[in-house]
């Protein structure tokens, strides 16, 4: 359940700041619950040049523990297709709409649960400050909870990707629903169109 009455991060992005600035700051933000059952914050990969920024959902288990954005499974998988359209992960800036892990212990074992709309707003400063301090050509919004926080509303992925919308953002699939795939009917389906989307952000 959400803490309805959390602060919101605001008061912890520094008014005036670069990308280090953000990162160095980040730890301290206690703009929601979230931070309390996570290991730590995890903020962003990727080069203040980059022209092209992912963004998704949150942390995973792996992410979480490693402080970085995208090196779990579905990282892998966003590896394989930026390779694949033709991007170098290098120049990509990579970071996710909430920047704690979201989870419920089951055992030993922690399981991803979505962040609340809630929790979107108030990492929202964050993400703003970062795009704010970019200033991307195109940002991609990897799943339907990202591109809510990305666009200010919900949306829905099969309708709005393979296009651009509001001539900067690209919606896609977020990889960990790909890669919920591998081995199933579908897969090679979801992982070009993934691919599709991503050459659709490079062009």
């Amino acid at each position: 359940m959400s803490d309805t009455s959390a602060p919101g991060a605001a008061r912890w992005v520094p008014p005036t700041a670069g990308l280090e600035d953000l990162r160095a700051a980040a730890p301290a933000c206690r703009g929601c619950e979230l931070w309390r059952p996570a290991t730590q914050v995890v903020f962003s990969r990727g080069p203040a040049a980059a022209r092209v920024v992912l963004v998704g959902e949150q942390p995973g288990d792996r992410e979480d523990l490693e402080g970085e954005p995208f090196v779990g499974p579905a990282g892998r998988l966003l590896s394989d297709a930026l390779r694949e359209a033709g991007i170098d992960e290098d120049a990509v800036y990579l970071t996710n709409a909430v920047k704690h892990f979201r989870f419920e212990q089951r055992g030993k074992r922690r399981l991803h649960k979505t962040p609340t709309v809630t929790h979107l707003r108030a990492c929202a400063p964050w993400l703003e400050a970062e795009l704010a301090v970019l200033d991307p050509q195109v940002v991609v919004a990897l799943g339907a909870t990202a591109g809510h926080a990305v666009l200010g509303r919900p949306v829905k992925v099969a309708q709005e990707r393979g296009r651009l919308l509001e001539g900067r953002y690209v919606l896609t699939a977020h990889p960990s629903a790909v890669v919920r795939l591998r081995g199933r009917d579908g897969f090679d389906e979801a992982f070009a169109e993934l691919v599709s989307d991503l050459r659709l952000a490079a062009s």
